[in-house]
């Protein structure tokens, strides 16, 4: 089954959709699909009868519903039903806190659901784009027990914590970035204005160049020249890359499993990967989830293809009786730390303890990989662009000294 998503390639995209249920009641939201004929096939099997489907336009996305709008919300509307205050009126204090219009349209949308009778996780459903599978069935277990308040906190905490994990991964990894991209542009600079006139003054002279400045004056000259081609190049590289990133899921695996293998952010990447895993796990355990179907969300929120993969056999070998223990230990994926957890947490009847501990040991980790790798790169980077700025200067001057030393 895995195998099967992580082949497919066909791309999803939003629709808005309106339409009526079996009582007549009109119904409104959104929907991740192919297109608009699987929006309706998929609503028609739900007794929904459609009367408008749309594919949401470029402008549709201008005012973006962030992860952590969402995540700000359930903190606060987990905090007013805890105070007592009714769900209803959650929402309408919750959508007057925001400036977000598109936020307030959304919880305006699924207010109206609940107040028409539809349960909150449904009323979730029906917006796939900013609530996930994991949420909608946190909050289905948490109504089911009747104990919303307390599975809203536990989704708010997740989903904080997850974020500052994606927040230390984005910093860590954009830091060396932005740097090499300021790099490459200054160099490109120094090539196309500053070495064409070292190159006029050497001209004049006659002087026959050393090899290392013959080699920087060409490829100013390619700069000077073909500027516009090179930059077009590696913008129309980007773009194409990340369109194909975005659409195609083979691609996204292959990179996702690279990533775990690249020096010094490959590990990083692993234990950030291993504490969404764990704290995801345990989320879902702890609200009654079942560990089957628990198991199916984590391998979706994982974030990684080969922990995905490997989440799914897990389930499968769970489903026909195997320990979790037994499947985490024949994956050779997950690390030894976790594995042990499992086993005192299956043995002592504390598995989302086990595990929740699980996650926080792994998210100091990466705390302290964020800062090692900080301090690491600062140098790092100091020394090659120190290498390539001396190497150009030195390139230059080279002529320089040797008409000097010929005197």
């Amino acid at each position: 089954m895995a195998v099967a998503k992580a082949a497919k390639t066909v791309a999803e995209i939003p629709f808005n959709w309106e339409g009526t249920d079996k009582l007549g009641r009109k119904l409104k939201g959104e929907m991740l699909a192919a297109g608009e004929a699987v929006v309706r096939q998929t609503l028609r099997r739900q007794g929904i009868t459609v009367s408008k489907v749309r594919k949401q336009g470029f402008l549709a996305g201008a005012k973006k519903i962030s992860e952590k709008d969402i995540a700000l919300f359930t903190r606060q509307l987990s905090t007013m039903v805890k105070a007592g205050v009714p769900l209803l009126q959650s929402f309408d204090i919750t959508a007057r806190s925001h400036s977000n219009p598109a936020l307030q349209r959304l919880l305006g949308s699924v207010k109206a659901d609940v107040e028409s009778g539809t349960s909150l996780n449904q009323a979730f459903r029906r917006h796939p784009k900013y609530f996930d599978t994991l949420y909608c069935n946190l909050v289905e277990a948490g109504e089911q027990a009747g104990i919303l308040e307390m599975v809203l906190d536990r989704i708010a905490s997740y989903k904080e914590k997850i974020l500052a994990i994606k927040g230390k991964i984005k910093s860590a990894l954009m830091y060396p970035a932005i740097v090499l991209v300021i790099a490459f542009v200054i160099t490109a600079g120094i090539m196309m204005f500053v070495i064409p006139t070292f190159k006029q003054l050497y001209e004049g002279s006659g002087a026959e160049l050393p090899a290392l400045t013959s080699l920087v004056i060409f490829i100013s000259d390619i700069f000077v020249k073909w500027w516009w081609a090179i930059f077009g190049a590696i913008i129309a590289a980007v773009v194409l890359f990340l369109q194909s990133l975005r659409r195609s899921k083979t691609l996204q695996a292959k990179l996702e499993a690279l990533s775990l293998k690249i020096p010094v952010f490959g590990p990083l990447i692993e234990k950030a990967t291993v504490a969404r895993w764990a704290r995801t796990f345990s989320a879902l355990f702890s609200a009654g989830v079942p560990m089957v179907e628990a198991l199916e969300s984590v391998a979706g929120a994982s974030g990684n293809s080969v922990f995905e993969v490997a989440t799914m056999k897990l389930r499968t070998e769970v489903a026909t009786g195997a320990s979790l223990t037994s499947s985490l230990q024949a994956a050779k994926v997950f690390p030894t730390m976790l594995i042990q957890m499992v086993s005192i947490g299956e043995e002592s009847g504390a598995l989302d303890s086990m595990v929740d501990k699980v996650a926080d040991y792994y998210e100091r980790e990466v705390d302290d990989a964020v800062a090692g790798i900080s301090s690491l790169m600062e140098p790092l980077i100091m020394v090659v662009l120190g290498s390539l700025i001396g190497t150009i200067v030195i390139a230059m001057y080279l002529p320089i000294f040797k008409m000097g030393s010929a005197f």
